[in-house]
C-alpha cells in the first residue's frame, strides 16, 4: 500500500484555479508580450502610457525599444519582431504599408513640436542665440533617419543660420540622445523634441523656446501593426488603449497636439 493517498477533490480545485488563471490572463502562465519600436521622442510618454496599460491588462507585458523613426524603420524591413511602430514621422509607416508590411493603414496618433532647449542660457531670444559666441555646440538628431533631426535642419535653414552654425552641429543618433547631448552639457543648446523638454529631468534644469511651426514641416507622427502580428489579441488591445481619454490626456501633457485639436 502507498505512503499516501491523493484526494482528487483538492487537485480538482487547483485545476479550476489554473485553468481560471489562465482565461483571464493573469499569472506567467499565459502571458503575452506587446513588442514596441517607438521614436525616441516617445520615451516618457511611452513609459507612462505601458505602464497604464500593465495596470489594466495584468497578464500582459509591453516591451518597448526606443529608436529613431528611419532606423526603426529599417529594422522591421528587416523581419526586426516588432508587432507595432509608433514612428514620429508618418512617411515610414507609409513605406512600410506600401511595401505590404503593415497589417493596418497608418494611423495618425500626435502631432510633435520642435524646441530650443538650454540648461545654461537665455533661450528666449529665440533663434538668433545659435549664432553668438557663448554657444559653441548645436545638438540635434541625426536629420538623415530621425525626423526632430531633418526638422531641426529645416528651422535653421528657414532662418537663414546654417551656413553660420554648420560647425557647431553635433548629432545624435536620435533626439533623445540629442538632448542627452545638451543635459549634459556637451551642446549649449539642444534642438530637439517638446515632448522631451518637458520630461521631469529636463523641465527642472533648463528652459525651451517653441520653434515657430513655420519653419519646419509638421511632425505628423503615427502608427502601424506589423503584418505578422495584426491578429494578436494583446496587440490589438494595446492599440485600443492608445485610442482611451486617459492616453490622450498623457499625449498632451508631454506636448503633443491631438490630431483631432486645432
Amino acid at each position: 500500500m502507498p505512503d499516501f493517498c491523493i484526494n482528487p477533490k483538492p487537485l480538482k480545485k487547483q485545476f479550476l484555479i489554473i485553468s481560471w488563471l489562465f482565461l483571464t490572463g493573469i499569472g506567467n502562465l499565459s502571458a503575452q508580450t506587446v513588442t514596441i519600436a517607438a521614436a525616441a521622442d516617445l520615451r516618457f510618454v511611452m513609459d507612462e502610457l505601458s505602464n497604464e496599460f500593465r495596470k489594466a491588462n495584468p497578464g500582459i507585458s509591453v516591451e518597448v525599444i526606443y529608436g529613431s523613426s528611419g532606423n526603426l524603420y529599417q529594422q522591421i524591413v528587416n523581419q526586426a519582431p516588432f508587432d507595432i511602430f509608433f514612428s514620429a514621422d508618418i512617411s515610414y509607416p507609409k513605406k512600410l504599408d506600401s511595401l505590404n508590411l503593415a497589417g493596418t493603414k497608418p494611423k495618425l496618433y500626435a502631432i510633435g513640436h520642435l524646441v530650443m532647449w538650454s540648461a545654461k542660457l537665455d533661450v528666449s531670444k529665440g533663434i538668433e542665440l545659435v549664432t553668438g559666441i557663448e554657444v559653441k555646440k548645436i545638438a540635434i538628431a541625426n536629420p538623415r533617419v530621425a525626423p526632430y533631426g531633418k526638422r531641426a535642419m529645416e528651422c535653421l535653414k528657414y532662418y537663414r543660420v546654417e551656413s553660420q552654425v554648420k560647425d557647431k552641429i553635433v548629432e545624435g543618433e536620435n533626439v533623445s540622445q540629442a538632448a542627452q547631448f545638451v543635459l549634459t552639457g556637451n551642446a549649449e543648446v539642444g534642438l530637439i523634441a517638446l515632448s522631451l523638454a518637458l520630461s521631469p529631468e529636463m523641465k527642472a534644469k533648463g528652459t525651451y523656446y517653441t520653434m515657430d511651426e513655420k519653419s519646419y514641416a509638421k511632425l505628423e507622427q503615427a502608427y502601424v501593426i506589423i503584418r505578422k502580428s495584426e491578429t494578436k489579441m494583446d496587440v490589438l488591445r494595446f492599440v485600443q488603449f492608445i485610442e482611451t481619454e486617459k492616453s490622450r490626456k498623457l499625449f498632451s501633457k508631454y506636448g503633443f497636439k491631438l490630431p483631432d485639436e486645432n
